[in-house]
């Protein structure tokens, strides 16, 4: 069935007009004709309306398939570049980096509790030392800091644990030694005398520690107290050396009235000033990275006063040190000095210097890393020394002229 406006373009323009007027006025006298003609006109718009979509759609189809053919071309371009930079296997090695890491990342949690505490908290009681402190305080001290961010629990179980210890070590000297106020950590040290004439002898501290036992030629850290009573001319406040094998040198203390002695395998440095005077407690450690060339560092209160080398080769030697003074193979006691020691510690490795200073408070030292000589002088009487370490190498009270060295009650405060 032909189309309105097909019968409008038979009939022709002005013809189709008078058609339309007929028709329209047909509707109007009569609403029955026009519902029968309604449904013409709408499936006359409807076809129209589906012309120009479909014409739309093949219009978007030849827009769609030149934008494929387009992304097609760069595609492969793309992939070409990306051939031949190796993307792809740059993508498979960071994709199993970060597997990796995650893994690194899942054991090291899992660790942390037993690798890092054990450690924060070791340095952080040393630091402590032997006093109780409040909570503010404890978490002023680095590690402990760290260690409240690692586990807040744990700290401060921690903290609580480690109060408790101090005061119960505390109870403890109290009732040991039978009086009812707190005893000191550090009460007692050792005077020593020295000769009038430092080529005759005096009273010193021998010992067994012999250095070359412990391989210190492959380094080691030296730390004590001492308050002079004297300052001169080799005046030695421990060590020893074989008397003609000077590379096995282990001597510290005066060389002048103002240079201090640090004599190490086969050096002795002179030309440092030690900066003490009489009367006054001073700490010193010294550090000797070991084998040849090895740095060789004096701090004295915590700040260096020299940075140097030495070398020591090992040769065999079974000289033990001596307290007081130097012991020199084959000949015992040798240039004595006039003074207290204190709180004697020596150590297989290198230790910081200002750690062991400790703003001038001693602690204790015995849970620490590479301890393998610890005498505290915390006897007060007797004629024994107690080495604290492991190793036993106590010394014994000794004197080649009249009286020993005496005990004394002036420490480091």
């Amino acid at each position: 069935m032909p189309t309105i406006e097909e019968i409008r373009t038979a009939l022709g323009g002005a013809k189709s007009s008078k058609i339309q007027e007929s028709f329209q006025k047909y509707s109007a006298e009569s609403p029955k004709s026009a519902k029968l003609f309604a449904p013409i006109e709408q499936l006359e718009s409807e076809i129209r309306d589906k012309d120009k979509i479909i014409e739309n759609l093949k219009n978007e189809s030849i827009e769609l398939k030149n934008q494929v053919s387009i992304a097609e071309k760069e595609k492969s371009t793309i992939l070409e570049e990306l051939d031949k930079s190796r993307w792809l296997e740059s993508k498979v090695v960071v994709a199993t980096k970060k597997v990796y890491d995650d893994k690194v990342e899942t054991i090291i949690n899992e660790n942390v509790d037993s690798k890092i505490i054990p450690i924060l908290t070791a340095v952080g009681r040393r630091k402590q030392g032997n006093r109780q402190v409040t909570w503010s305080k404890w978490l002023k001290i680095p590690e402990n800091r760290y260690l409240y961010e690692v586990n807040e629990s744990i700290a401060k179980s921690i903290y609580n644990a480690t109060n408790e210890y101090i005061e119960r070590n505390s109870e403890y000297k109290k009732t040991s030694r039978g009086s009812g106020v707190p005893i000191k950590f550090n009460n007692y040290s050792l005077k020593f005398t020295g000769p009038t004439n430092n080529n005759s002898d005096g009273p010193f501290v021998s010992t067994a520690f012999d250095p070359q036992a412990y391989s210190l030629n492959n380094g080691f850290t030296v730390s004590y107290w001492v308050k002079p009573d004297e300052l001169g001319t080799h005046m030695f406040a421990l060590g020893r050396r074989h008397n003609s094998m000077t590379t096995q040198r282990f001597t510290f203390g005066l060389n002048t009235s103002t240079k201090g002695y640090f004599g190490v395998g086969n050096s002795k440095k002179t030309g440092y000033s030690h900066g003490m005077s009489t009367g006054i407690w001073y700490h010193w450690v010294i550090t000797f990275a070991g084998g040849t060339n090895g740095e060789l560092k004096a701090y004295r209160d915590g700040t260096e006063i020299m940075d140097t080398t030495t070398t020591w080769t090992a040769t065999d030697d079974d000289t033990p040190i001596y307290f007081g003074c130097r012991n020199v193979k084959n000949t015992g006691y040798n240039n004595g000095w006039d003074c207290s020691l204190d709180e004697i510690a020596i150590f297989d490795e290198v230790k910081n210097a200002s750690t062991l200073y400790n703003t001038g408070t001693p602690y204790d030292l015995s849970g620490d890393s590479g301890l393998i000589g610890y005498w505290r002088f915390e006897e007060g009487s007797g004629t024994t020394v107690e080495d604290l370490s492991t190793n036993n190498n106590h010394g014994t009270l000794t004197t080649e002229d009249a009286d020993l060295p005496t005990w004394s009650t002036s420490t480091v405060k």
